[in-house]
């Protein structure tokens, strides 16, 4: 990441995303979550600013970010009136994650081998009434 104003994803960045989208994290998932893992904390100003997405890519993001456990979010009260800020921290590091996705994606293939194979056993029933 670049350091500018605030932390800002590169090219070398978009290497990751494209990984992570190619076991089937959604990008502004993977952006999200590449983007809170270089912060100590953020806000969804922050986030939106430097993964190059849209408030509700974002807000979405993170909910999914929380529903796994990887990420809290706390308010940030304002001075006077309005709503408060959320800040967000990742709590899981990003080996873990990307253990806890390996896990995943293995149970997925175990599956699908399972269904090829009782697949392979059905149509071979068929192929013998011939």
């Amino acid at each position: 990441m670049k350091r500018k104003s605030s932390y800002v994803l590169d090219e070398t960045d978009d290497r990751v995303v494209k990984l992570f989208m190619e076991l089937g994290v959604p990008k502004n998932l993977a952006k999200t979550l590449l983007y809170i893992s270089q912060v100590e904390e953020c806000r969804s100003a922050d986030v939106e600013r430097g993964a190059n997405l849209r408030q509700p890519e974002v807000s979405v993001a993170m909910q999914e970010l929380r529903r796994r456990g990887w990420a809290t979010k706390r308010d940030l009260k304002k001075k006077g009136k309005g709503r408060p800020v959320h800040v967000y921290r990742l709590t899981t590091p990003l080996s873990q994650i990307i253990e806890e996705l390996e896990k995943e994606k293995m149970k997925e293939m175990d599956n699908i081998k399972e269904s090829l194979n009782e697949l392979k056993e059905l149509i071979q029933k068929y192929e013998k009434r011939k």
